[in-house]
């Protein structure tokens, strides 16, 4: 791993910081190297039980660094393999049973999008913007966008993003469901900073409750495209099953019982 990506584990938490800032965190082959070796370890390791995901600078990301490929890369199969490292670490986040919050201050445009979308939940400051922006250059959405983003707002909002050079507000990317929440600072650092706050106290309260309960309600609704509804119903009740066998739940459903009984004899 290099220092593209900072990454460090804190009772529980995974921390991801996007380390590239002077380029507003686009990606090249470094950041995509350190991204895919960060998230495989943060989502194999026993001791994360939640995963955030944040970003040094002004911008959170500006999806890949489209000057380094046009100048570094040899043809349009460096390009693919690229994206394919990058592939490979959302694929590590969408399909663990880790719950990951992304903290996106500042711009999110065109690749960074599906950085986002890698997230389960994410929180952007009212100053930020968010986009796709591929087609003003020439190019078509990667990174998971195309697969993710309708899934997210919708197939004609969707449309309306990647067929447009427009940008969100935080305030549109919350109302599309893109984003679940926004805050707002003194000045544009300051907001870097709340966001940041807000994406680790977000972390925390699912370390603070049932971890491993929300990383299974998460895997359950990231996997529901692979199973029929038939499928699907199985599977919730099998893991459910699963989990009241374990010792968080029974000493979380006992703690609930001796409370409403308290309640009921007051």
């Amino acid at each position: 791993m290099n220092d593209a990506i900072l990454f460090a584990v804190d009772e529980g938490l995974a921390r991801l910081t996007l380390n590239r800032p002077t380029r507003l965190n686009a990606f090249n082959a470094d950041l995509a190297h350190a991204w895919r070796d960060a998230t495989a370890e943060a989502t194999s390791r026993d001791d994360v039980r939640a995963i955030l995901i944040d970003a040094t600078g002004p911008a959170f990301c500006a999806g890949g660094d489209v000057i380094d490929m046009a100048t570094s890369f040899g043809g349009p199969e460096d390009i693919t393999a690229l994206a394919e490292v990058i592939n490979a670490g959302i694929r590590s986040l969408t399909e663990s049973s880790v719950p990951v919050v992304a903290a996106a201050h500042g711009t999110t445009a065109g690749g960074g999008l599906g950085i986002l979308l890698s997230s389960d939940y994410a929180v952007v400051g009212s100053r930020s913007r968010l986009g796709s922006l591929y087609a003003n250059i020439g190019l078509t959405p990667d990174l998971s966008v195309s697969a993710q983003l309708a899934r997210a707002v919708g197939q004609r909002r969707a449309l309306q993003l990647v067929l447009q050079d427009r940008l969100l507000s935080a305030q549109e990317a919350q109302d599309w469901g893109l984003v679940a929440e926004s805050v707002e600072g003194a000045d544009a650092a300051d907001e870097a900073a709340l966001v940041r706050a807000r994406g680790e106290e977000i972390a925390r309260f699912w370390l603070a409750g049932a971890a491993d309960a929300y990383g299974q309600a998460k895997r359950l609704v990231r996997s529901q495209p692979e199973r029929t509804f038939a499928e699907q119903l199985s599977e919730e009740a099998r893991s459910i099953g699963a989990a009241m066998a374990t010792p968080e739940a029974q000493a979380r459903i006992a703690a609930f019982a001796a409370a409403s009984a308290k309640k009921g004899a007051a």
